[in-house]
């Protein structure tokens, strides 16, 4: 049921409903949104050994992640352009790709000014910034590359997006993050409400998965170490014997439009981004408060911003990062935030089959939030064969669950102290 407008909610204006009508995504699982999708209700594993580099022979206490694998990005794209471009870059290009043509969205000269691209990654082109040091070490800097800095850059992603496609209206890059994603989409359904543009390509990227990033991570004690061995069994959110997340990388996109101007061009609306909240914890750059307060008021913010109650929420795509803090804080903020519904009430742990892509991973399960709407099922929480405690609700194990689903909460949370919520509800 619609609640009463909440704290900072605007009243007494009309606002612009948006809608989602386009999906595409490259990621450890697939190259394509209906593939990933098949794969996640399945629950199917996308991780394995690293076949990037010999994690091993490096010495790098994690040798597993969530890889993209046999990427072939002149698929989506001017191979020549490809060559140009970062992979995080390439990723997104090609889910943009593959979600306008979803959407069934032609660009031309009456609507590209109008199109925006904001677009979220949580750390840029990693990969561009290792290679072009080694060979500014090795062979002088001289040999670095000219494109070095367009291609490492945060809003590379949307340059080229933009690009490719041909759109023409505003354009930005989000980093905040593993919120990231859920910013760029909140920013964007931001951006459709006030009029700023009438159709909004965003969503999250991120090719983060270099030696340096992964020693960092094993350094800070935040990456699964006992599963190098059985890499599928490794990322288990809310289950006793996780140790750590893994690490991943992907791009997925979503089309914002506002209602009336896609059903003015006849489009297929997927389903209503309806709500968007943030806040900051101001607590650690790297730990969540132990009572889940600032994953509180994001939720309670974005829930309010949809125009509803707690009671209409009867599905939660969880952050879910299988690490302990993490992992028992959401438990804690979800039971604040939906009371004694909150034992009744799905909740899936994504990043179990994914992993864990920063910038990227809030946009896949915002995705997978619609593909819940549509097909009236829920993808499951894989490795939960033990529950942690303290983690007690219901996160479908295991086997996905054959269910109506109305509103969605959708949830990112990032080092810095980030939350960043969305609702996303069954268009009617």
């Amino acid at each position: 049921m619609r609640g009463e407008a909440g704290e900072g909610q605007a009243t007494g204006v009309e606002r612009r409903r948006v809608v989602i009508t386009g999906i595409g995504s490259v990621n450890p699982l697939a190259h394509a949104w209906g593939e990933t999708w098949a794969k996640l209700v399945a629950g199917e594993s996308g991780i394995a050994r690293i076949a990037k580099y010999d994690a091993e022979s490096l010495n790098l206490e994690t040798i597993i992640a969530g890889e993209v694998k046999d990427f072939d990005p002149a698929k989506w794209m001017d191979a020549k352009a490809a060559r140009r471009m970062d992979p995080f870059t390439q990723y997104a290009v090609a889910a943009s790709v593959e979600a306008m043509a979803h959407a069934r969205f032609e660009v031309n000269e009456a609507n590209r000014d109008r199109i925006a691209v904001i677009y979220a990654t949580g750390v840029g082109g990693l990969k561009t910034v290792v290679e072009s040091e080694t060979t500014r070490q090795q062979r002088g800097p001289r040999r670095v590359s000219p494109f070095c800095v367009p291609m490492l850059m945060p809003n590379a992603a949307a340059g080229h997006i933009s690009l490719t496609l041909g759109m023409r209206g505003a354009g930005m890059a989000i980093g905040s993050a593993c919120a990231s994603s859920n910013d760029a989409i909140g920013m964007a359904m931001a951006a459709i409400r006030l009029g700023w543009a009438d159709a909004v390509v965003t969503g999250g990227s991120e090719a983060a998965l270099e030696p340096v990033a992964i020693a960092g991570f094993n350094q800070a004690g935040a990456l699964s170490t006992k599963y190098n061995d059985a890499p599928t069994k490794a990322s288990r959110p809310f289950d006793r014997d996780r140790d750590g997340f893994v690490f991943s990388e992907m791009g997925t996109t979503l089309i914002l439009e506002d209602e009336a101007f896609a059903r003015a061009r006849g489009a297929t609306i997927l389903a209503e981004l309806a709500g968007y909240g943030a806040s900051m914890d101001s607590f650690h750059l790297t730990a969540p408060p132990p009572d889940g307060n600032g994953a509180v008021r994001a939720m309670r913010a974005a829930i309010a911003d949809a125009g509803l109650d707690p009671e209409a929420i009867d599905y939660v795509s969880a952050h879910g990062t299988s690490t302990g803090p993490n992992d028992r804080t959401e438990t804690l903020a979800l039971k604040a935030v939906l009371g004694a519904r909150a034992y009744q009430v799905p909740v899936t742990g994504l990043k179990s089959m994914t992993g864990h892509s920063a910038g990227g991973c809030g946009a896949i399960e915002a995705a997978a939030a619609v593909g819940a709407l549509l097909d009236d099922i829920l993808p499951p929480t894989i490795n939960l064969d033990n529950p942690d405690p303290d983690c007690d609700l219901d996160y479908v194990p295991n086997v996905a669950r054959r269910t109506r689903v109305n509103a969605v909460l959708s949830n990112g949370f990032g080092f810095g102290g980030h939350n960043s919520c969305l609702v996303i509800q069954r268009y009617v």
